[in-house]
């Protein structure tokens, strides 16, 4: 399909803005390299945005159509804000923790299917339709989040005017959005880890590398 074909596009973007290609094999880090990688960037991944419009968008709704006094309310902001926040803590991280950035990574993806369940229980519990995913309107919301430098402004007139039916089934469309690219994003880390390690992995080269560079300078040292 044309939309997949464009989704796995944008994945691989998304990945490579921090990760090198995995089509050569990683090269020993130079003296000025060090062992710590570049990390952070995570603006430019394509899941960070996706899921700040996801906790945006979510804070507005529960406002709108959810009791402050609910516990519902809370957690589905919290839910939100997870899926957002451990994407950015986790690219943060990675320059020392592989591990790490993976776990928050997925921490996120499931913090997101906890949300995307709350809002399809909203509709059932309040008698609302679900969009089918092929449904004209669902694939305009598809459409418009392929936009480029898309943000909430994007959806603020939907999100801030719109019934609670239509508000939860952007909702829904976008955490689909957001889940497939996080999937991708993970299957992209698992890859990058086998390939080329982690930080002890690093530390070991780095320091082999030293000494060799060491011995040259000074081969009865």
């Amino acid at each position: 399909m044309p939309e997949r074909k464009k989704n796995a596009t944008d994945a691989t973007k998304a990945a490579d803005a921090r990760h090198p290609s995995p089509s050569s094999p990683p090269s020993p880090p130079s003296h000025s390299e060090g062992f710590i990688p570049p990390h952070g960037g995570y603006q430019k991944l394509f899941s960070y945005p996706k899921t700040q419009i996801i906790y945006d968008a979510t804070v507005r709704f529960c406002d709108r159509f959810i009791s402050i006094k609910s516990r519902t309310h809370d957690q589905m902001v919290q839910a939100a804000r997870s899926g957002n926040k451990n994407i950015a803590e986790g690219s943060r991280i990675s320059g020392t923790s592989k591990e790490s950035e993976i776990k928050l990574t997925n921490v996120a993806r499931a913090s997101l299917e906890e949300l995307l369940g709350d809002y399809q229980d909203y509709l059932r519990q309040h008698g609302l339709k679900l969009w089918d995913k092929n449904s004209k309107e669902a694939l305009y919301v598809r459409k418009l989040g392929k936009k480029d430098n898309l943000s909430y402004e994007d959806f603020r007139e939907f999100i801030e005017t719109r019934p609670a039916e239509v508000v939860a089934n952007i909702l829904i469309s976008l955490i689909h959005q957001a889940n497939w690219l996080l999937d991708q994003q993970l299957r992209r880390l698992e890859r990058d880890f086998l390939e080329q390690g982690g930080l002890r992995e690093r530390m070991t080269r780095a320091r082999l590398a030293a000494r060799a560079r060491q011995n040259q300078r000074d081969p009865h040292a």
